[in-house]
C-alpha cells in the first residue's frame, strides 16, 4: 500500500443501460462528470455498460472491437481531461475471431489504460422457467486474476457472477488487493436474496473495501435488474447504497481503516489445512 495517500473519495455510478449503446453512453457520460464535480478520484461504474443482451447474433452486430469502442475512447478522454481514476465495470467487447467478451478496463487520469480484466465465472442460472441465463453461450470466459496499483491501495477487480466465488476473492487479498471493485448486474430475484450479504462477506472475509455498482431498472423486455449499488468497508459496514434509481453514491475513503481490521482479525491472511480424517 501506498503510505502516502491514504484518502480519497470514490463513486460507484448506478446505471439503467439498455440496448442503445449512443444513449448508454450519453447517460454513462452524464454520470461520471456528476461524480467529478462532486470531487471523486476513483469512478466506477456497474457491468455491461455499454448494452445488455444475450443475443449473440445482435451483439456481434453492434458492438466493437476494442480500440474502436466509443465508450472506451470517451471515457479515456474524459479520465484525462478530469484528472480522475476511472473503471469501467465492463463492456462487451469483441474480437477478430467473432468472440465477445465480458470485460473490465481501468483507465488512469492520463487517460490511459492501466489493465483489463475479463469475466473468469459465466453465469449460466436457471432462476424460473420463464427466466433462466448462459453466459457460455454468448461470451470467451477469462482465466486471469487480475490486481492494479492505485495511488492508496491495490485493486483486485472481479465482475458480477465471480461474487459467488470466495476463492477469486482469496488470491486477490492474497496478492495484496485491499480494495475490491465488483460491478455487476444482478437479477431481482437472486439480489433480493443473497446481494447484500455476499457483499458484505467478501469485504469482511478480506479485511477489504468493495466498490460494487450495479444496474437497476427494466433493461430490456425480458430483463431487469436489482440495483442497490454498494460501499462497504472492511468491516462489513455499508458506508453508502443507492436503491432502484439511476445515479452516484459517494463515499470518503480512510485506506488506515484496512490496516487495523487487519490487525484486528488477521484471518485474511491465513490459510487453513484441512485433513481427510478418513
Amino acid at each position: 500500500m501506498n503510505r502516502h495517500k491514504k484518502k480519497f473519495k470514490v463513486a460507484c455510478i448506478q446505471l439503467n443501460t439498455q440496448q442503445s449503446i449512443l444513449r448508454n453512453l450519453k447517460h454513462t457520460l452524464k454520470y461520471i462528470h456528476e461524480a467529478c464535480n462532486a470531487g471523486a478520484e476513483f469512478i466506477l461504474t456497474p457491468e455491461i455498460t455499454n448494452t445488455i443482451s444475450l443475443k449473440k447474433k445482435d451483439l456481434l452486430k453492434i458492438t466493437f472491437y476494442e480500440k474502436d469502442d466509443p465508450f472506451l475512447n470517451e471515457i479515456s478522454f474524459l479520465a484525462k481531461d478530469r484528472s480522475v481514476w476511472i473503471l469501467i465495470g465492463s463492456l462487451i467487447i469483441k474480437d477478430k475471431g467473432n468472440r465477445l467478451f465480458n470485460r473490465s478496463f481501468l483507465i488512469n487520469p492520463g487517460g490511459k489504460l492501466v489493465c483489463k480484466y475479463d469475466k473468469i465465472h459465466m453465469f449460466d442460472a436457471m432462476i424460473s422457467k420463464k427466466e433462466f441465463y448462459k453466459e457460455s453461450s454468448v461470451f470467451s470466459k477469462g482465466s486471469k486474476i487480475i490486481t492494479a496499483q492505485l495511488p492508496w491501495g491495490k485493486l483486485g477487480m472481479s465482475i458480477c457472477y465471480d461474487l459467488r466465488f470466495p476463492d477469486l476473492y482469496r488470491k486477490l487479498s492474497s496478492n495484496g488487493a485491499d480494495l475490491i471493485s465488483i460491478p455487476s448486474a444482478f437479477t431481482r430475484p437472486t439480489g433480493k436474496a443473497h446481494w447484500h450479504t455476499l457483499i458484505r462477506a467478501r469485504a469482511i472475509e478480506n479485511s477489504c473495501f468493495i466498490f460494487a455498482p450495479a444496474q437497476c431498472g427494466k433493461n430490456s423486455s425480458y430483463r431487469k435488474t436489482y440495483g442497490h449499488s454498494l460501499i462497504i468497508s472492511p468491516w462489513g459496514e455499508i458506508i453508502a447504497e443507492k436503491e432502484d434509481k439511476p445515479g452516484i453514491i459517494l463515499a470518503n475513503i480512510d485506506m488506515s481503516y484496512v490496516e487495523k481490521v487487519r490487525k484486528m482479525i488477521p484471518s485474511y491472511k491465513l490459510k487453513t489445512l484441512l485433513k481427510n480424517n478418513n
